[in-house]
């Protein structure tokens, strides 16, 4: 299998550090707001590498923090009148909530950074002991310049970053590169050696990483706007303090954009999970993300989520027979094609392909084509399941259908015997419109041997 390291610019074979155990972080949300579509492509992405190394069998172990400390968490207590635990816990519950609904696993460690302060300031403390930290006034600095390293990730030369950085007032850095590890902060602030403050945000997650994975981590991934200043600084703290490499394979996935801009609440130009659900189930969304290579930019569009849909309704529209679980699937073609391109670099479209192919097999009824639809299909993180329609909607769907026809029926049994009878005249208007109403309404007929059943669209 390989990877791409962001860190050397190189696609690599991947290679644990123990026999087949993986050690695997990525930063998760800072919860002060609804999660938006570049979310859903990080987290899908990262989904979607977890499940592939577990189908692969390696034992993996998968932590993705929750940062419930940060200045955006403060600013919307402040201005909503709450506490900041109180608006942490609400939004992590409507990012956990948007999460399951498009169907990613959770991940077996899920840290706060407020369960992790002791860790924190045991780092901090220790990098001020070796001389790569340093208090001023409450507030404690990372000396950039101390690690030699710094810049290698992002791919830019120190002289480069020099130019760039400026102090801000009230801050008291030794250098304008130097960065926080401890913010002084009295009004929201937890005690500290250096009086009463919150730790920065890169120090966040260098602390969570080593109390649950270890000193060096086999996989660090996260969004390409990560790359700096979050993972340089994560780099340059962790292995000052550690005395050793942190992470051997950094990787990142590409910006959503729209309009060629990247999508972001600064900005203004996000689209947010929840919202994206109304209109396109999960299965849509996942394949809309992962036609593309997640390393490129995705641009959002109607008409590349229209195709979406098409595609992920042929994808569990396909025929399906009882699954075959004696079946090895290792010895199959298709098997070894999915492999194959999982193993570049989780080369997800050449993936899908396979997948595409495997439904027009399971369509002309060939043997086992469904039980691999299926197995694949999960490795990416698809569902198959068909969806039940509510009492609700299926007397709301009578109700439309005698409108239409200008007829009255009880039951959406007798439609359904009307429109077979319609079929064996050829009565192809009443047939029509009563495929018609159900399809404006979300609802598609299928026929199969043992009658036609009634689906919701896109499952």
């Amino acid at each position: 299998m390989k990877l791409f390291n962001s860190y050397t610019n190189t696609v690599e074979e991947f290679k644990p550090i123990e026999g087949n155990k993986v050690k695997m972080y990525v930063c998760g949300p800072t919860v002060y707001d609804y999660a938006h579509l570049g979310h859903a492509r990080c987290y899908i992405t990262w989904d979607v590498l977890y499940r592939y190394l577990k189908f692969r069998g390696y034992d993996v172990t998968y932590c993705r923090n929750v940062t419930d400390v940060d200045d955006k968490i403060l600013k919307k207590a402040e201005k909503e009148g709450k506490t900041p635990e109180e608006v942490s816990q609400y939004w992590y519950k409507q990012f956990s909530n948007s999460m399951k609904a498009l169907n990613t696993l959770k991940p077996d460690i899920e840290p706060f950074a407020t369960k992790t302060l002791g860790e924190m300031i045991s780092i901090v403390k220790d990098l001020i002991s070796n001389g790569y930290a340093y208090e001023a006034n409450g507030d404690v600095y990372f000396r950039v310049k101390k690690f030699p390293k710094y810049g290698q990730l992002s791919k830019q030369p120190i002289d480069q970053l020099e130019s760039g950085a400026r102090i801000e007032v009230g801050e008291h850095k030794e250098d304008p590169l130097d960065f926080a590890l401890w913010k002084k902060d009295e009004k929201f602030g937890y005690n500290s050696p250096w009086g009463v403050g919150r730790p920065g945000w890169h120090i966040e997650c260098s602390a969570m990483s080593r109390k649950y994975l270890g000193k060096t981590i086999d996989i660090h991934a996260g969004g390409a706007d990560l790359i700096f200043p979050h993972h340089e600084n994560e780099i340059a703290q962790s292995e000052c303090a550690n005395g050793c490499k942190f992470v051997n394979y950094w990787l990142h996935n590409g910006f959503v954009t729209i309009n060629k801009e990247k999508m972001s609440k600064s900005l203004g130009n996000f689209l947010t999970i929840d919202d994206m659900l109304k209109n396109y189930d999960a299965n849509t969304l996942r394949l809309f993300i992962l036609t593309n290579h997640y390393r490129m930019p995705v641009e959002f569009s109607d008409e590349a989520l229209t195709s979406a849909k098409a595609g992920a309704k042929r994808l569990v529209n396909a025929k399906q027979t009882p699954i075959n679980e004696d079946l090895d699937i290792t010895k199959t073609e298709e098997y070894k094609a999915f492999v194959e391109a999982m193993d570049e670099d989780l080369n997800t479209s050449k993936a899908l392909a396979v997948l595409f192919e495997l439904a027009n097999k399971a369509n002309k009824d060939e043997e086992n084509a469904y039980t691999l639809l299926y197995k694949l299909g999960t490795v990416l993180g698809f569902t198959f399941e068909k969806a039940e329609l509510t009492e609700e909607e299926i007397s709301a769907a009578v109700k439309q259908i005698s409108t239409a026809l200008s007829q009255e029926f009880d039951s959406m049994e007798s439609i359904l015997e009307l429109r077979k009878q319609a079929r064996a005249e050829k009565n192809w208007e009443i047939a029509d419109k009563i495929r018609i109403t159900l399809d404006n309404m979300g609802i598609v007929l299928k026929d199969t041997k043992d009658g036609t059943i009634i689906e919701k669209k896109g499952h």
